[in-house]
């Protein structure tokens, strides 16, 4: 008997991993799991294909639950059914790879749950009132506070507290449970959303990519800069007060989050082109503190690579990588080539569009407080840099004198000795040292450094330092130092009034260039402009500044 039930309950578990309804929508070429738990599942089906179609893909899954109980009562033992109706569950939330691939689904499975709840009644391995509750109290529940995930649960929890109170034998009690714990486990993203209000509701219409002309749909990842940042993100913030009081330590906190994977943690409402297109863009982030990007680039290549498969499974058209993210995986393109199927940006290109708008307000800001621009000595930190190589050719014809500061000399002179070719007026020096710094009066910084690397020892009083990095290259400290003035760059607002609940470190309304960056490729639909890898193309950055102004993005200076 022992071995009839497990070969029964293992038939259970391949029949609800069957991808019937996932086979079904494939035929008319539409793919189930980009309308998954993310996007209110069965709802955005609905909407997709249509109720016949809908209905039918339902109407299967279900089927898989009530049959493989079916199979499981054969042997009319009360318990196995029950067990049946967790192995059923079980293949539909975790089926064999080989059946979907390496994007599996991510359904709640619900239609799957009432397939098993019937046919434990129909197999009167519970009562009819037992296996009737869990959908009573799930349709009470999500009715009442909008969330699926909700109802599902509490049906599962009134349904699991019921066999625990009925004499059933205790293997039916504990597949019971383990109906709740399956189901909490696939849901734990769901319910952090949930906290962190980005959960949509029954009803939202959640967009799709390329389902309407007047609205796009984009993903941008994000990361904290400092354990400050991580306790943005309420499903998180719990976590703070046990790190002040030292009942829970910040390397448990930077460890914990090694293992997260990419999450959506908010969302940009507002935007709206001046020619009325809507852009609507979600917040990723996969809490890698900045010192995770230098240590091990492998591991954030991996998160950046699930950042952009959510994305996608989001229904987002175009993927951002800020900050840190813009230079794992050379640049995006390791990224990109892992997942074809959306478009990937670094941001580079507006990025140094952002700059080379603002370079010449500087230029013209700073000749007027009555000093000479051609006696100045200007300096360049991080110039081995795409973008900080940029600010160095645009700023080396109009300087008596040019300081290049780069960990790698070599580089550093290979392209010094180009700017030389190209401007034989300006005296171009190339070092590793900081401390060349002092001499200049103009500074432009635009490093991928986690931590601050310009110091009060390093500026001259009454120095302009304009900072392109991010994190920030400028130490607070040297605000300190008398008549310094510190320029942030690369700082854009969206046009139509941006708000969000996730602080991005830009003030009010605004956001990175790289952001920007992604929305304007998503509104202008130009995907075949996107920056990725090391080359940044002159045509590209014209083009971002011309759309952004179109467009009605505004540079902050």
């Amino acid at each position: 008997m022992l071995f009839v039930s497990m070969l029964l309950l293992a038939v259970a578990f391949l029949v609800g991993s069957a991808p019937v309804g996932h086979t079904l929508l494939a035929r008319v070429g539409v793919d189930g799991r980009m309308h998954s738990a993310y996007n209110l599942g069965v709802e955005n089906v609905l909407r997709r294909v249509g109720p016949g179609l809908a209905l039918t893909t339902a109407l299967l899954d279900a089927a898989k639950g009530f049959v493989a109980v079916l199979m499981a009562a054969s042997i009319q033992v009360p318990e196995v059914a029950v067990l049946g109706a967790l192995a059923a569950y079980l293949g539909h939330l975790n089926p064999p790879p080989r059946l979907y691939g390496p994007m599996p689904p991510r359904g709640r499975g619900n239609l799957v749950l009432l397939g098993v709840l019937a046919g434990l009644a129909v197999t009167q391995a519970v009562p009819l009132w037992a296996a009737a509750l869990p959908v009573v109290v799930y349709a009470a529940v999500s009715g009442y506070w909008g969330f699926v995930t909700l109802g599902t649960l509490a049906g599962l929890f009134a349904f699991a507290l019921t066999v625990g109170l009925l004499p059933t034998p205790v293997p039916a009690k504990l597949a019971a449970l383990g109906l709740l714990i399956a189901a909490t486990w696939r849901f734990k993203e769901n319910l952090g959303r949930i906290l962190d209000g980005t959960e949509p509701r029954l009803g939202d219409a959640v967009p799709l990519a390329g389902q309407r002309a007047d609205e796009v749909v984009t993903a941008f990842m994000i990361h904290p800069m400092t354990l400050e940042n991580f306790w943005q993100a309420r499903r998180f913030a719990w976590l703070r007060p046990l790190v002040e009081r030292g009942l829970v330590s910040e390397d448990s906190v930077r460890d914990l989050a090694r293992t997260l994977r990419p999450m959506k943690v908010g969302e940009l409402h507002g935007i709206r082109t001046v020619d009325g297109k809507s852009i609507r863009c979600y917040l990723l982030s996969s809490p890698l503190l900045p010192d995770v990007f230098r240590d091990d680039p492998e591991l954030a290549t991996r998160r950046a690579i699930e950042g952009a498969r959510l994305a996608r499974e989001l229904g987002a058209e175009v993927f951002g990588l800020g900050a840190f993210w813009s230079v794992v995986g050379n640049k995006g393109l390791d990224v990109q080539a892992a997942v074809p199927e959306i478009t990937i940006t670094n941001g580079g290109a507006y990025t140094s569009g952002t700059i080379k708008a603002a370079i010449p307000g500087i230029l013209e800001h700073f000749a007027a407080t009555g000093r000479d621009l051609r006696e100045a000595t200007a300096a360049v930190v991080g110039a081995n840099g795409v973008v900080a190589f940029g600010i160095a050719r645009t700023i080396a014809p109009q300087v008596k004198r040019l300081i290049m500061v780069g960990r790698d000399l070599d580089r550093l002179e290979r392209s010094a000795a180009t700017l030389r070719r190209a401007v034989k007026d300006t005296e171009i020096i190339t070092t590793t040292s900081y401390d060349g710094l002092r001499e200049a009066a103009l500074i432009f910084t635009a490093t991928s450094d986690p931590n601050p690397v310009i110091f009060p020892q390093h500026v001259q009083p009454g120095a302009w330092i304009f900072d392109e990095g991010r994190p920030a290259d400028v130490d607070e400290s040297v605000r300190t130092v008398p008549g310094v003035r510190i320029i942030p760059g690369g700082v854009v607002r969206p046009p139509g009034g941006m708000t969000s609940h996730i602080d991005l470190q830009f003030g009010e309304g605004a956001v990175p260039a790289c952001l920007a960056e992604t929305l304007i490729i998503a509104a202008t639909g130009e995907h075949g402009r996107k920056s990725l890898g090391q080359q940044t193309l002159s045509e590209n950055i014209n083009f971002f500044v011309e759309e952004a102004h179109k467009l009605g993005f505004e540079v902050v200076d």
